[in-house]
């Protein structure tokens, strides 16, 4: 699986992205989608120009969370009418970006962002399209830092003040207003969550019809689907049959809707992997360090949320000599544990370890922190 000679070549930590993982993920999806279903790619998982570059040709949009994600998008060769537009601080210029190049949708979080995306519209004679995100205010089994769809989230609109909103989108003629937008948290991995949302989203839909307002022509539910960090080897590839079924067989699109998902996670997160070395192994009477030379600042969620990561050392002489250890980074901070009491095969210096389930959320939230160099990436093609 890992091209262990050619990493043994390269100077850690890195990252490697397996392509041909990627590709079938990313055909997975396409099996399991119908053709009123459109999916965004969301950039800020992985930002990797290679990886993106492969995410656009396969024919997919993007979902983009700051004007820097929309010109990688761009750059990358994914069409601007495929682009959706969110987040709840979007500057003067960054609109102005997505104004320029004609992206397919803002997904507007508040009125204050509604008004000067009318004005800076306006000002250029463009019409923006936008869809309301609205907050519905549904929960999700997930870490409480990850989860976006509850009332005291700072994400999206009140469904009390949906009403308004929308009709605020009426009388502004720099705006198009087309759709509603949700999104309820991130590494999700009980389908009754989707369900809810689905039935929120179906309560919503009912009350507006009921209030006069014409059908949207767009829906877009977010994305959130989860991966399995404990097991990557034994499920690669998220259940996709599954998820988009949720939504097949329970939200009720009115005829010629149009629905919109930005996964991120569940597209790249199985194919990267962070590749470090060992550097010591330290010892003493209560403890065995494993130290890498990769550390939080390389891959942060560990540090930041507490995130599990399955760990392999792929340079291992021994595999049956089992040994108990914290795998532990360089940097000058406790909380730089990568994981503690893990049990491995015996490691020594030099050895190649992989941290697996590392391609969402890994490059692209690294940091330059005690003026370390950023990890580098590469694909499978870099590498053949």
């Amino acid at each position: 699986m890992f091209p262990l000679e050619k990493f043994q070549q390269i100077d850690t930590p890195f990252y490697y992205y397996d392509t041909e993982l990627l590709r079938q993920t990313l055909s997975a999806i396409r099996d399991n989608i119908t053709p009123e279903m459109h999916v965004h790619y969301a950039v800020k998982a992985c930002a990797n120009p290679k990886v993106l570059s492969i995410i656009a040709q396969e024919g997919f949009g993007a979902d983009c969370v700051s004007g820097g994600e929309v010109q990688a998008a761009i750059d990358a060769g994914f069409p601007a009418e495929k682009i959706v537009y969110a987040g709840v601080g979007k500057s003067d210029r960054e609109i102005i970006l997505g104004l320029e190049h004609g992206i397919f949708a803002f997904n507007v979080e508040s009125i204050p962002e509604l008004e000067i995306i009318n004005q800076l519209a306006l000002q250029r004679g463009k019409v923006a399209r936008v869809a309301l995100r609205i907050n519905p205010n549904v929960g999700a089994h997930t870490h409480a830092n990850i989860t976006t769809g509850l009332a005291e989230n700072k994400f999206g609109i009140d469904m009390q003040d949906m009403e308004d909103v929308i009709r605020r989108t009426q009388e502004m003629q720099g705006i198009q207003f087309i759709g509603l937008h949700f999104h309820i948290g991130s590494q999700i991995l009980e389908m009754d969550d989707f369900i809810a949302l689905c039935h929120r989203i179906n309560e919503i839909q009912e009350r507006l019809e009921a209030a006069g307002f014409p059908t949207v022509s767009d829906i877009n539910v977010g994305g959130g689907l989860g991966v399995d960090y404990q097991q990557p080897n034994e499920h690669p590839i998220p259940d996709f049959k599954a998820y988009f079924q949720a939504y097949k067989q329970n939200l009720k699109l009115r005829h010629g809707q149009q629905l919109h998902f930005e996964l991120g996670r569940a597209i790249v997160c199985q194919c990267g992997t962070l590749l470090t070395r060992v550097l010591y192994i330290k010892s003493n009477p209560i403890k065995n360090f494993c130290i890498v030379d990769a550390g939080m600042t390389d891959l942060i969620r560990p540090a930041l949320y507490g995130s599990y990561h399955h760990i392999e050392n792929l340079s291992a002489q021994s595999p049956s000599d089992y040994v108990t250890y914290d795998v532990v980074g360089p940097i000058c901070e406790s909380s730089d544990v990568f994981i503690k009491n893990y049990g491995m095969p015996r490691t020594q210096r030099g050895d190649i370890i992989a941290i697996r389930s590392a391609g969402a959320y890994g490059e692209i939230m690294a940091s330059g922190y005690n003026c370390r160099q950023l990890p580098k990436g590469y694909t499978t093609e870099d590498l053949a």
